[in-house]
């Protein structure tokens, strides 16, 4: 044992090797062990030569765990480091006695200094902690230190096997079993003990690899072990501290936006609530602090494979917490795991290994010289992957996102198998991204989305603004939000990190007040929002006494400078989301004609520069993207991106309105063939995004635009595109945008441009419609009717139909993933989508009077308040629908698959639902009078408080339905299945119950006059108790009538009702 050095240089210094340090009745160990350690090391660091001056001390220790017994903030005061003690024992008595100690002597002894040292080197890193551990060991501990390796099996394999890695040995067990007890005893709670414990542990195997190479040359057998891989080792432990150092602990220091603050200036951690694995937001969970939730999981061994999966829409701070909380893993648990901070948009290269992509998007060191980097046992890394909405977006609807997401969930199940491999993932992004996909992600998902800020968390970031701008400013700025005239869509949006962020900079600035705010929606806001703080940006931003001096960082007016931002959004947009190359905005503002921006751009170029416009961008809210290949930039934050975006197309649209009508005849300023351009090249690029839509329709109602001009142009381009005008013909407005993207790198071929062209059309006409159905003078003039209005000559009932086929070429549901959000309140009377796929579509309010939608695919569709009356339903999937309060009255919904849909409320009366699978349907309240269900499948369907009477349900399953309440007075249920039905106070009047099932039925409290009960099936778990009318029932079988429980009933029934009469 590792005692067998102590005794081996007791006998070197006194040259009598019979001497048995164990034997000695005078070594003292405990409290006076702990000083003689401390002593031992200021020898050898005075005197490394000569360790004959350690005599007076050596015999007063067990181990150098006697260090243990003194207070723990004794190792950081004594400023002595320990690796040196076993170092420098060692090559003492190699070089005294000629001979190596065994394996298993020096690795024990090497250990113990190791572990020393790394409790020494985190104390010295975290003295508030140091500061609190003042307590001697008790003598439980003391005795626990003394005999720690009594019960310790340890030979040279197990000595091998600890050198390299440390954190498996019986070794580290029982040294964590002391200090974890040390620390608790001294004050820590066991959370914190644990976790110091763990990060001391796990920083162990360093600093045995440095005792190794500090005595390779002299401790043959030590160094064997490893060759040199020693040295490799500690080369790639610098570099991971270098990454740690340069990528991770800046992040919360860089500066937000061009203020003098930083993000840990402002930072307040936010909440989170789990999500269910539909995506829905679980409302009932308890809010979390998302730092506790984060480190919570991580911590957790029996959670070891799950992805840790954080959505939320833009501006939420996603990639904020990414950047605080990786610090906070290097800071208070690293090495338990050591952050990667990996924004997925930065990653070019994604191989079918991911193991493979991990190691491209690192491309440090410790990486790209180390094969097995993921394999070394001795570090877990967290991945943290900012942004998986950036991937999806950065390829558009080709589905590439599903399998990423299957490939880390694969790798994160492997981490949790595999001891070599115990890295954790975290990942983030907007939930839109998943659209489509929910219900075949991955199941190893711990899944929670980021709450708007409460009014805990908003008053904590007040605070934090205080100490930038002052208590007045902040208190200010406090009042302007809680003022009644204040609108409610302002405080909303004052919940969102960034948007308060930016309220708070424009009341800063005195570019915030309420007046501005007044009739306006939360869409209007955010623009009123986005726009001051353009205008902000643009003239307010950099002035100095009283000077703007963007005008002479840029040399552009501020109207150019807008023209400029514009269009650096839909360039960014078009090319992904993310960045976009400086020539494509430089290419397009030169056609545009913009006299000084032109001049900039053609007068750098003439110089042969590069930086045309990299300086006027790089002032603003854009930054040289880091990692595009060519000259790129990127917004600092991408909603600020989407909005200019918008702005451009909002401008583009604009110009398609202008006319002059002279006698009679109207004239547009842009051709039908520059509309076709200009439409081909404003939404050529790729799907609309919700967000970019959002902002595009509240800028344009905020505009002079005429709508209802605007839509007639767009409606004449939607039907030509529909009859496949511009692919057929080769129009050169198709063609010219297809050769636009490949000259700037984006590969898109015609049909990929001219589908998208007119998916995206056909949203703006939708977008339109909503709108035009809110507004009286509207409604008739901006009315979309994608397969034209009914009855009318234009009318073809297929036409969206053979879209959604044409739109496959992009993917098999690429028109949902495309158009699928925006079909809330769409005029599709009339059309045939019969077989389509229409699922997770919002079809609420939607009209679908007359379609048919036979064999539709509409499992996860939203139809609340949906027209439906003579819509053809006939083997449609419903699965998990939503269609509360949906008017489906008349319909034929044979052999329909309804299970677990929502018709709470719908109504149904006169339905054909013969066969129809209700399996766990909510039926609550729906109105189902005269319906068809006969042989329908109603097993555990709610059917509470809902009207059936007269309904046919013969043969139909009802195998645990809740009909508490139900009207089913005169309804057939000739041998239904009502086995384990709720019929708790039903209404049975008069109902045909000839040959059901009512086994462990409950019709307690149920009205039963008149009702037909002949050859029903019964049991002893039938409950018949204060039944209504039971006396006047019909048909009763004679064995029913015998049991006391029934006749019980029945004497109740009767003598009620001779009370009431």
């Amino acid at each position: 044992m590792a005692s067998n050095l102590l005794q081996k240089i007791w006998r070197v210094l006194n040259t009598e090797i019979e001497f048995n340090l164990l034997e000695s009745e005078t070594v003292k160990g405990g409290v006076e062990g702990g000083k003689a350690v401390f002593e031992i090391a200021e020898v050898i660091q005075e005197n490394a030569t000569d360790l004959s001056l350690l005599k007076p001390f050596i015999n007063n220790i067990d181990s150098l765990l006697d260090a243990l017994n003194s207070p723990l903030g004794q190792v950081v005061k004594e400023g002595l480091p320990f690796l040196p003690i076993a170092t420098g024992i060692i090559t003492y008595i190699i070089k005294k006695t000629g001979h190596e100690p065994t394996l298993e002597d020096e690795v024990q002894l090497v250990a113990q200094a190791a572990y020393l040292e790394s409790l020494r080197q985190f104390l010295i890193d975290h003295p508030e902690i140091s500061e609190k551990l003042e307590t001697e060991a008790s003598e439980a501990v003391q005795k626990q230190i003394k005999k720690w390796d009594e019960e310790i099996y340890f030979n040279d394999r197990k000595a091998k096997d600890t050198l390299i890695f440390f954190y498996d040995s019986p070794l580290r067990k029982k040294f964590y079993e002391i200090l974890i007890a040390r620390m608790k005893e001294s004050g820590l709670d066991d959370n914190m003990a644990e976790n110091v414990t763990e990060i001391i542990s796990r920083s162990t195997h360093r600093y045995l690899k440095e005792a190794v190479l500090e005595v390779k040359d002299d401790a043959k057998k030590l160094a064997g072990i490893y060759g040199g891989g020693w040295q490799q080792d500690l080369e790639i432990y610098s570099s991971i501290d270098k990454y740690l150092e340069e990528a991770i602990a800046e992040k919360p220091k860089e500066k937000v936006f061009d203020e003098n603050f930083s993000f840990q200036d402002i930072y307040v951690p936010l909440e989170v609530k789990s999500v269910d694995s539909n995506g829905k937001v679980e409302e009932t969970a308890t809010p979390q602090n998302i730092e506790e939730w984060a480190k919570a999981i991580l911590l957790d061994e029996k959670k070891n494979k799950q992805v840790l999966f954080i959505q939320a829409g833009p501006g939420r701070g996603k990639s904020v917490f990414c950047r605080m909380f990786a610090d906070f893993v290097r800071r208070e648990l690293h090495p338990i795991y050591t952050p990667i901070l990996i924004r997925l948009r930065d990653v070019r290269n994604f191989a079918a290994n991911i193991d493979e992509t991990l190691a491209n998007a690192v491309g440090r060191d410790f990486v790209t010289s180390d094969s097995g980097w993921l394999t070394d046992r001795n570090t877990r890394f967290l991945f943290l992957l900012d942004g998986f909405d950036e991937l999806l977006l950065e390829r558009g609807a080709t589905n590439e996102l599903k399998p990423f997401l299957e490939q880390v969930a694969q790798f994160q199940k492997q981490a949790g198998d595999n001891s070599e491999r115990g890295h954790r993932v975290l990942i983030t992004g907007r939930p839109l991204a998943l659209y489509g996909i929910e219900r075949l992600m991955p199941q190893n998902l711990e899944r929670v989305s980021i709450l708007p800020m409460d009014d805990d968390i908003q008053q904590r970031w007040f605070e934090k603004w205080q100490t930038i701008v002052g208590e007045v400013e902040a208190e200010k700025f406090q009042e302007f939000l809680h003022r009644e005239q204040c609108p409610e869509q302002v405080e909303e949006l004052a919940r969102e990190p960034l948007l308060l962020y930016l309220l708070a900079a424009m009341h800063r600035d005195g570019k915030l007040q309420v007046e501005m705010f007044a009739d306006a929606n939360v869409g209007g806001a955010k623009i009123l929002i986005y726009e001051q703080a353009l205008e902000w940006v643009l003239e307010k931003q950099r002035m100095e006494e009283g000077r703007n001096l963007s005008l002479e960082i840029t040399k552009l007016e501020p109207r150019d400078l807008e023209i400029l931002l514009a269009e650096a959004g839909l360039c960014v947009v078009q090319s992904g989301g993310e960045y976009a190359a400086i020539k494509m905005i430089e290419d397009r503002l030169l056609e545009q004609g913009c006299q000084e921006l032109k001049d900039l751009i053609e007068n750098a170029r003439q110089n042969k520069r590069e930086d045309g416009l990299k300086n006027p961008l790089a002032a603003f809210y854009l930054k040289k993207s880091e990692t595009a290949s060519n000259n790129s930039v990127e917004f600092f934050h991408k909603s600020f991106g989407e909005f200019l975006c918008a702005k451009r197309m909002v401008e583009g649209l604009e110009d398609l309105t202008e006319k002059t009508e002279r006698r009679g005849q109207v004239n547009y300023f842009v051709s039908d063939k520059e509309l076709e351009r200009q439409v081909y090249d404003l939404f050529g690029y790729g799907r609309l995004t919700v967000e970019v839509v959002g902002y595009l329709m509240a800028l344009l109602v905020k505009s002079e635009v005429k709508l209802e001009v605007l839509f007639q142009r767009l409606h004449g381009f939607y039907l030509d595109w529909c009859k496949g005008k511009f692919i057929d013909e080769m129009e050169e407005a198709l063609s010219q945008k297809v050769r636009q993207l490949w000259k700037w790198g984006i590969k898109s071929g015609q049909r990929q441009v001219d589908i998208y062209t007119g998916l995206n059309v056909m949203i703006l006409l939708f977008e339109l419609h909503s709108y035009g159905q809110s507004q009286e003078e509207l409604r008739e003039q901006l009315h979309f009717y994608p397969c034209g209005q009914p009855d009318s000559e234009n009318f073809d009932q297929t036409r969206l139909l053979r879209m959604i086929g044409y739109s496959q070429c992009l993917g098999s549901v690429a028109f949902m993933e495309i158009v699928g959000s925006f079909l809330n309140g769409a005029d599709l009377s009339g059309a045939d989508l019969s077989f389509a796929d229409l699922s997770g579509a919002n079809l609420s309010d939607a009209n679908l009077r007359s379609a048919n939608l036979s064999g539709a695919n509409l499992s996860g569709v939203k139809l609340i308040g949906a027209k439906l009356i003579g819509a053809k339903l006939i083997g449609a999937n419903f699965s998990s629908a939503n269609l509360s309060g949906a008017n489906l009255s008349g319909i034929d919904l044979r052999s329909a698959d309804l299970i677990g849909v929502n018709l709470s409320s719908a109504n149904l009366s006169s339905t054909n639902l013969i066969g129809a699978k209700l399996i766990d349907a909510k039926l609550s309240g729906a109105d189902l009078r005269s319906a068809n269900l006969r042989s329908a499948n109603l097993s555990l369907a709610n059917l509470s408080d809902a009207d059936l009477s007269g309904i046919d349900l013969s043969a139909a399953y009802l195998i645990g339905a809740d009909l508490s309440d139900a009207n089913l007075s005169a309804a057939y249920l000739i041998g239904a299945d009502l086995s384990d039905a709720n019929l708790s106070a039903a209404y049975l009047i008069g109902a045909d119950l000839i040959g059901a099932d009512l086994s462990d039925a409950d019709l307690s409290g149920a009205n039963l006059s008149g009702a037909d009960l002949s050859n029903i099936k019964w049991d002893n778990q039938t409950k018949w108790s204060n039944t209504i009318g039971l006396h006047e029932a019909i048909g009763v079988p004679e064995d029913l009538q015998q049991n006391p429980e029934f006749a019980t009933a029945v004497a109740h029934s009767e003598a009620v009702s001779q009370q009431q009469e």
